[in-house]
Order: C-alpha cells, then structure tokens, then sequence
C-alpha cells in the first residue's frame, strides 16, 4: 500500500508518496513520523483515506503530485503486492524513485542501478539521519542547518521508536523466527487497535493449534515500537492474573515494592487510564467476566486470546481460522525442508492448515524425515493419536513430536522424564522444582525421588528437560506448555497415569512453603498456588497432599475468593468421607476449612451444622481439652454468633478462653484469638467497658508475639477501635482506626472486604471527632469500592450506603461492624 502528499503546489519538494508492503506497515509510521517531525507532508492510506475512497484514484493522485520515497523489503517485491504496480508505473513513467531498505532483500534487475541507504540494523537516531539524508539528496552545507520545528511536539504528540527496537518495559515471549503468512491479518489487527472506534481491545479467538498466541507475539514483535510499554500476561487461571499485574506495577513504579497485589492492581490500572503507547495481552483467558476486572480502559491496547468466541460484551472479537494453502506451504518450508508442490499440498491438507502441526511437520523434514515417509507416518498413526484422549482441535504433528521427544528424555534422564510427566498434570505456570529437592515423600516414585533427591540432581533434571526442549527454565522452575500436558497426558497408560498422579501430589506436598495465613510465606504460595489447585481432590491419595490443598484453599479465602475454595474444598470433603470415614483426622481438616468456605459464602446455618458435628466428633475422639477440638469450640462459637445465637456463642467462648489459657498459655495465638473474638461478643451484647479491658490486653500480646501487621493482630486492632468511642475515647479511636486501614492496606490491598470494612469504621469514628468532611470523603470513596467489589446488595454495601445518607441529618452511630 501507499502514500501520497496533498498541501500547495510550492511545496511538492517536500510532499511524499511512501509505497511499502502492508506488513511492514511499522516502518511505514515510523518513517511517516520522522518525515513530519522533520517538517516534509506525507499522507498514509490508513491515516487518511476513508472507507469508499477509490484506491487507484488516491493512488495516481499521489504518484503525479508527490515524490516517491519505496521501503525496500522480500515483501515489497513480492508480484501480488499492491507496490508492484506502484513501482513499475514510476519505473513506465520514468520517474525519480527515492529507496531505502527495511530489510535485506534484493532488488529486480531493473532497480539495481538506485543506491538504497539502509534504515535497518541501525539505533534510531541513525537510523532517522539515514533516512533525512535519502529524502533530502546529498548536501555539504557549510555549517549546520538548524532543523524545523518539531511536528511532533506542535501537534503534542510523540512518534514511534524504530520498529524492532523494544520498550524499556517488556516481557512478551521472543520472535519465532519461522513465523510465516498472517501478514493481512497482522495489518487487520493494528488498523483495528488505532481506528480508534468503540474500545481498543482485541479478542483473538480459534480452536486450539490455530495459531491464536503465535499471532498476538508477532503483532508485539512487529510493532514493539509503537509502545513504550508491553506486557504478556498468562490468564488461563484467572486467579492468577492479579500477581502477573502486580509485577507490571513495580516495574513501572505504579506501585512500590512489598505492596500487596490487590492494591498494587488497582493502582496500575489507574496509571494506565492516563497513559497513552502501552500494550496489554491476556493469553489463553477462556472467561470474560473473571477478565473484565483487569481491563484497564483507556488510550492503550488490549490484545486477548482465547477459545471461547464470546467476548462481544468486553472486546473486538477477532476469528483466527486456519492459513491459507499457500501460508501452510510457506511454513513447511521456512525452515529449509525441499518440498514437491505435490507432497507440500498433501501434508497441508493433511494436517488441516493448523500451524502449530505444520510447524512440527517442518521440523521433522528437517531432521532426516522425507516427504514420503513423514506422509506415511501421518497416514498410519493420524487415528490412533487422535483416539488417544487428546481434547478436539489439538494438534497431531504436536503429539507425536512430544512423545518422540519424551521418549529420548527418559532414555537420557528416566528422573527428568518422571518430573515432565508430574508436570503434565499441574498448571502450565512455573514450578519451583529445586524447592522440592530433599522434601520428596515417600510416595514419589523412584525415578522422581533421584531427580530431584538433592539440589544438584534437581538442576541436572531442569538441565535435561530444557536440552530437550519440553519446558520452559526460568530460576530454577520449569514451565510446561498447556499443549505439551495435553499431548503427555494423552500418551499416558493408565499406569502412567497413576504414577505421574502420584508424582504430582509429592511435588506440590514437597513444595510447600508453610503456614499460608504466614504474610513472609505468600511469595512461595503466589508460586505454588496454581500447581496445588491444580490438584483432583478426589484423587489425592496422602494426608500431606490434603493438608497442602486444605491451605491453598485458606489462602484463596484469605483473599476473599471463597467460591472457588469452597468448590475444592467440598470435593475433598466428600472424597475423604468417602474413602476414610467421617472420623479420619483429614475428614475433621476438611470439615473444619470447609465450613469456613460455607460462612464466607453466606450459608451460615450449614456451617453451623458441620462445625457442630466436627465438634462433637473432636470431643469424643480427642477429648475436651485437645487443641483440635478447642479450634473446633471457637468456630462453632463463630458460627453461633453469626447465626444470632448470642448467649451460647458468648458461653462457649467464655468456656474455651478458658481451657486454653490452662493448656495452651496466655501466649498461645489461638489462646489470644479466642480472646479478641470473645471480646467482641462481650461489647455486642453491652459489656463494653470489659471488652475494651481484654481486647487491648489482646492486642498488646498479638503485637509482641506475632507483629502488627499479622492478619490476627489487625483483626484484633480494627474491633478495637469499633468499641473505643462508645467509652468516649473517640480520639484513640481515630488513630487506631487510621494505623489499622494503613496496615491492612498494604497487607491485604485497597479492595479486601476486611480493609473496606475498616475505612467504613473509620469513617464513623471521623464523623464522631467533628472531622465529618473527612468522614464523608473516606465513607464516599469506601462505598465506591464496596459497590464495584461487593455488589449493590451487600451487607456492608448497604450498611455504609445508609450511613452516608444520614451523615447530614444525624449524629454518626458509634461504629459501623
């Protein structure tokens, strides 16, 4: 495609035609921003001209009134192109042809004779002064001329980097060198994300082997310089996509280091609203309700793939089909295989235009393959593959690559073979195999437990899966891709299958950091989480691989995704009473988190219910006095509470504060957590006075023995100050209140229910001080972020909403929870 000039006739010295092929569009901008910086007019056919415009009309308009600048590529002389006509009409008319090179190509015979100054390999700088000198001929002035006014800062704006180059910030998986076709697709996706029409999100979908992520890493590539910022973001699990932005945010100081990754989110989306030239792109997100939090909005772009076609609500959806018969082609051969049109036609037909397949068939021709015998191959073994439990649309070429590939590893490495096969069946994330190493339960098998017995043994392990290509090796971890599982696992017998089971469960019970409500524990769990979710819990055949879950699910809910957890959470509880009984330790574990789930999930009176008979069962099992049971005292005293059941949540209390003061110790965290909830009861039910008594009695303890910013110690903190104001010390109120929502805003994030529920408090104990416009700034803000995180018909959505509208007609109530 082209571009013509189109100012006054005195000025058709400094009018430009700029002919280039559509995929290298990039260097079309770039050179088109440098053109007007440097005060010359150009006009781009995607910049100016508009639907229904007559392409060959603007053309020849530009050809007879603009000087022609060619950028010289492979793809610009390719015969069906739009430049051939455009360069062989100049070439006809005899007209001046000003070229330079984007790439290294050859030009026709005909060309020859025109220097081209070469723009690529270049920094940008010289790259700009290169292309100032083709346009403007040579010169030998005899002093430096001073350059024209920037256009691009008259017209406020700043123009792309030189395409190849990257952006400071920047994480997309690299070029694959072999990408071939797609080229009017890659054009169709950047006019879509600059039309500047409804949003700037791009939803890629296709069934798998389509080439969805291919695509998306070669518009980032190919237009890296367009963007100051751009950042890939594995989004399969939508539970892990908060950490992946969290990290974005410390790179682009949007948020410090340490900040935890709810707030850290929420401000990188407020950054990103007022920030121009970045690009986002959500691999492999299959719901578009779980991503459409994390859609900033804004002048940036937004690229999505997925398989799932329905994302009209939230994005462009784009349809990638297959490639054209003359793309699979290319493929097969782009990486040397000599092909027959013949047998290329075959093989493509074969395996459906699909490129990944395509991409694996070229790599087995060019490994000693024939055609013939590769065309044989796919002829007898195209049903067995396809019958071996591998999901709809996979690709074929893919598997039968995996299992020749994996068959040499375990050759090599039987332990490396064994840590791919537990890999299979864990998350397509990073995992920290030399975190294992030495930790191995007795249950692995023996090829696993000499791969990674010692952490040498584990990084020779790491070593012989990356040598033979199967994972990727980061710092120690090891990243299977989701179509790699897919193929291992397929390929699995069922004794396989087992063992590897097996081998799973060991590796995430090995991995296992410790105590998940522990805040220096969370890093490693940020790790581990998707591999421990990724757990059957039907399938779990360990007391450790349960407990393990049974934490991973306390930390979802410690972060308020209680639904998920309570998924889980079920499962393993039914699976334990299944296979061990209602008296097995792990059945009483599970019962214990599962109602937990129940309550956070509003279904108070069923986890009332399974607390009860957790307790009863603990009782007879343990006796009164073991600490199992006295957890299992305190929920259900929980569960009464919430129930309105006050007087016997308040007794049972009484009675296990107690026993644990006399078994644990006055120290004990679950003795000083039995305390802090006791002293709420006690204020609720009017015994105000003793509740201020113990609770601040409580929270000196918690801060010694666990620290302040210990989720056990700010609970205790922001109970506390509920209650100081009803005994008229409403200023110590105020400052606990604001040490509180600090605290739990760097600990638990701007938007956990917990720390909304502290704004809200202070609020009310601002309004009580007389600092009522403070109190109705934070109330305001507080409601905002309930409504959009809690929903309109929430408990403390509503609870804080009636507060604000009596603010002004009444004295503030003494504490909102």
């Amino acid at each position: 495609m082209g571009a013509g000039a189109g100012a006054s006739d005195g000025m058709s010295d400094r009018r430009w035609f700029i002919s280039h092929a559509g995929v290298d569009r990039a260097w079309a901008e770039w050179v088109g921003w440098q053109l007007l910086d440097a005060g010359h007019e150009i006009e781009l056919d995607y910049w100016d001209w508009g639907a229904g415009d007559n392409f060959v009309l603007k053309m020849n308009a530009a050809l007879e009134r603009g000087r022609f600048l060619a950028l010289f590529s492979p793809a610009y002389f390719e015969p069906e192109r739009f430049t051939t006509p455009e360069w062989t009409a100049m070439v006809a008319r005899r007209e001046k042809i000003t070229p330079v090179r984007i790439a290294q190509t050859t030009a026709p015979a005909i060309l020859s004779s025109l220097l081209a100054l070469d723009l690529f390999g270049l920094d940008d700088h010289a790259a700009c002064e290169a292309l100032l000198r083709a346009v403007n001929g040579p010169a030998r002035p005899a002093t430096a001329p001073s350059r024209p006014p920037g256009m691009l800062s008259r017209i406020g704006a700043s123009g792309p980097r030189l395409p190849g180059s990257l952006p400071r910030v920047w994480n997309a998986p690299a070029q694959n060198a072999a990408f071939t076709g797609r080229d009017g697709m890659v054009v169709q996706l950047r006019e879509a994300l600059t039309s500047g029409q409804r949003v700037a999100v791009q939803a890629l979908h296709g069934r798998g082997g389509v080439g969805k992520t291919q695509l998306a890493i070669e518009y980032t590539h190919r237009f890296a310089g367009e963007y100051e910022l751009v950042w890939w973001v594995a989004s399969e699990d939508p539970t892990l996509i908060p950490d992946q932005l969290a990290a974005l945010a410390l790179h682009t100081g949007a948020a410090p280091t340490g900040t935890p990754s709810a707030d850290a989110v929420s401000g990188l989306l407020a950054e990103l609203r007022t920030r121009s030239r970045w690009l986002l792109v959500f691999d492999n997100a299959e719901d578009p309700g779980a991503l459409a939090p994390f859609l900033p909005g804004g002048p940036g772009h937004v690229l999505i793939t997925s398989r799932n076609p329905h994302w009209h609500t939230h994005a462009v959806p784009l349809d990638i089909d297959t490639l054209s018969r003359t793309e699979s082609v290319a493929l097969l051969r782009a990486q040397g295989a000599v092909l027959t049109d013949t047998d290329a036609d075959d093989i493509a037909a074969t395996l459906d235009d699909l490129p990944l397949p395509l991409a694996q068939a070229a790599a087995l021709l060019t490994r000693g393959l024939s055609a013939a015998d590769l065309k044989e191959e796919l002829a007898a073994n195209l049903v067995q593959v396809m019958a071996q439990a591998h999901p709809p649309g996979y690709p074929t070429a893919l598997a039968a690559q995996v299992r020749l590939t994996r068959t040499r590893l375990e050759a090599h490495h039987p332990g490396a073979g064994a840590v791919v096969d537990a890999l299979a069946l864990l998350a397509p994330e990073p995992f920290p195999l030399t975190a294992c190493a030495g930790r191995l339960p007795d249950q692995a098998s023996n090829f696993l437990k000499e791969a990674v017995g010692s952490r040498l043994g584990a990084v020779g392990a790491v070593e012989a899966v990356a040598r033979h290509g199967l994972a990727r090796v980061q710092g120690g971890t090891l990243q299977l891709h989701r179509l790699t599982q897919e193929m291992l696992k397929g390929q699995m017998t069922d004794q396989e299958h087992d063992r590897a089971r097996a081998d799973a469960e060991a590796l995430v019970t090995a991995a296992y950091p410790g105590d998940s409500s522990e805040p220096r524990f969370w890093p490693a769990w940020q790790v581990l989480l998707p591999h421990a979710l990724a757990l059957d819990p039907a399938r779990l055949t360990t007391s450790r691989g349960r407990f393990v879950l049974g934490r991973a699910c306390w930390y979802l809910m410690d972060r308020a995704q209680a639904g998920p957890a309570r998924e889980r959470l079920q499962r393993l509880y039914d699976s334990c009473l299944q296979q061990l009984g209602a008296d097995h330790e792990d059945a009483l574990r599970a019962a214990n988190r599962l109602a937990r789930a129940y309550a956070d999930t509003q279904d108070h009176e069923r986890a009332r219910a399974l607390d009860d008979d957790t307790l009863a069962r603990r009782r007879r099992l343990y006796g009164d006095d073991h600490p199992d049971t006295l957890v299992s005292a305190r929920n259900l005293a929980v569960r009464l509470w919430a129930l309105g059941r006050h007087e016997e949540a308040l007794a049972l209390d009484e009675k296990t504060l107690e026993t644990r003061r006399r078994v644990s110790g006055l120290e004990h965290p679950e003795t000083l957590l039995t305390a802090a909830g006791l002293a709420v009861e006690l204020a609720d039910v009017g015994r105000v006075e003793e509740a201020v008594v113990l609770g601040e009695e409580t929270l000196e303890v918690q801060r010694r023995v666990l620290g302040s910013d210990h989720p056990d110690t700010l609970l205790t903190a922001y109970n506390i100050a509920n209650r100081l104001a009803e005994v008229g010390r409403v200023g110590d109120a105020v400052v606990l209140g604001e040490e509180t929502l600090e605290a739990r805003r760097r600990v638990l994030g701007l938007e956990h229910p917990e720390t909304l529920r502290t704004a809200h408090n202070l609020a009310v104990d601002l309004a009580d001080a007389g600092r009522v416009r403070e109190a109705r700034v934070l109330g305001e803000e507080t409601l905002e972020m309930q409504r959009r995180v809690l929903g309109e018909g929430h408990a403390d959505t509503l609870r804080i909403a009636g507060w604000l509208e009596s603010l002004g007609e009444e004295p503030a109530s003494p504490g909102a929870g």
